[in-house]
């Protein structure tokens, strides 16, 4: 049996683990250098989501793999490098590292007539291998591909600098100047306050408000409240009441720092998790705007007739998902949405599968690992998949009832909910 796992990060390594613990023959393949994901990228100084004031938003105890806990020198939210180590201490501990291919690109992943499947690939030194394998597990992430808007009117004379946060890695490169940051997901609060330590100014210009969440409420982390007995036994709308309460307490509105209110309930689109902005933004160090409306020169206007100077633009306006290796129509369907049976099987490519292509609210470990080990005891034969009609169906029901609580936001086809997706990964692990 030959199967390629592409990818070395938390989702490929914990696939390794998982198929190496049943001896199952496989190669994993990784671009980069080493092992670790995104997590190794800002202390090596390369281009990624990566920067280098990030910190883990999950607790250490659930984002650690079940079989290899992180140190118990960690802090509670660890920094990349320490995430970075722990992964490579983990591939050392589960003797996988001979398995992985470094520096090795894949080109493109092709089903033959036979079923079985090419996977063209080039090293380092551009030398280019075709091999063939029963198997492929997908595990590249989906934060790859920059999603940059329309560039506002006047962008052309703007006399800074624009670019993405894939290309922001430290504060300090902006010192002294003023700094326009778009957007208000995890990475532009991130870096706003990053950022706000070192620059002269620093604005975050909003369009649409999110839930802004900290960390912790009531003393527990965020996933550990969403692994507690008592929070999974709740309903949606119940949970809802819970979560507005607590953050009514915790911080107030939202329009008091000046970020204009959610126009959702929360859980119906993915929150922001920050300890620090609704902070630097009341301490003056982070200035809240809207929309950006033109560009002239060195001033960039706000759709409420503000204004200010600016020598750089930070777009932190996310990522979309890409896979170019593969033939267009999976795992992303003709409407947009991801479409994979228990989001990992498509169901008209017998072989092949993806791990890590979920969201949750909370760590992604638990998942990955699940899937990770469903998936071996499907290549090793010991549980099955259903007809192709089954899966599509339960394809449809799952993406109908993302869109009944997220509606058709970009991304919201990967949203999951902990505990029941786990609950349908143990399942499936039986199915034979």
């Amino acid at each position: 049996m030959r199967l390629c796992v592409i990818g070395a990060g938390l989702s490929g390594l914990a696939t390794a683990h998982a198929l190496r613990a049943a001896g199952v023959d496989f190669v994993c393949l990784e671009q980069a250098s080493d092992v670790g994901g995104l997590w190794r990228r800002p202390e090596a100084g390369e281009r990624g989501p990566g920067y280098l004031s990030l910190h883990l938003n999950t607790a250490k105890d659930l984002t650690g793999y079940a079989d290899y806990p992180m140190p118990a020198a960690y802090p509670l939210y660890p920094r990349h490098d320490q995430i970075a180590a722990y992964l490579r201490a983990f591939a050392d501990w589960a003797g996988i590292r001979d398995h992985v291919e470094l520096g090795t690109t894949v080109e493109s992943v092709r089903r033959d007539a036979d079923g079985e499947w090419t996977v063209v690939s080039r090293d380092t030194e551009g030398t280019v291998s075709s091999r063939r394998f029963t198997h492929v597990v997908v595990a590249s992430g989906h934060n790859s591909e920059p999603s940059m808007p329309a560039l506002p009117q006047g962008a052309d004379t703007f006399t800074g600098t624009i670019r993405h946060s894939v290309d922001y890695l430290d504060g300090s490169e902006f010192a002294g100047q003023r700094v326009v940051v778009v957007g208000l997901g995890n990475s532009a609060v991130d870096i706003a306050a990053d950022l706000s330590r070192h620059a002269e100014l620093t604005v975050l210009s909003v369009r649409r408000g999110l839930h802004i969440m900290p960390k912790q409420l009531f003393g527990m982390a965020l996933d550990q409240i969403a692994d507690a007995a008592w929070w999974v036994s709740m309903s949606l709308p119940e949970q809802r009441r819970f979560i507005e309460q607590a953050l009514l307490v915790a911080r107030g509105k939202l329009r008091d720092h000046g970020l204009p209110e959610p126009d959702h309930p929360v859980f119906s689109s993915a929150v922001t998790i920050s300890d620090e902005i609704l902070s630097r933004i009341r301490h003056g160090a982070v200035t809240p705007k809207p929309s950006i409306d033109s560009l002239d020169g060195d001033r960039v206007s706000f759709t409420d007739g503000t204004s200010v100077q600016a020598d750089a633009i930070v777009y932190c306006t996310g990522y979309r998902m890409s896979f170019p290796f593969l033939e267009p129509g999976s795992p992303i369907g003709a409407q947009g949405s991801v479409e994979l049976y228990k989001r990992v099987v498509p169901p008209d490519l017998p072989g092949l599968f993806f791990v890590g292509l979920v969201r949750p609210v909370g760590s992604i470990t638990r998942l990955v690992e699940a899937q990770a080990q469903w998936i071996t005891r499907l290549v090793t034969g010991d549980a099955v998949l259903p007809d192709e009609g089954l899966m599509r169906k339960e394809i449809a029901t799952y993406l109908s009832g993302v869109a009944g609580q997220y509606g058709q936001r970009e991304g919201a086809s990967v949203q999951v909910n902990v505990a029941p997706y786990l609950q349908e990964l143990r399942e499936e692990y039986a199915a034979r």
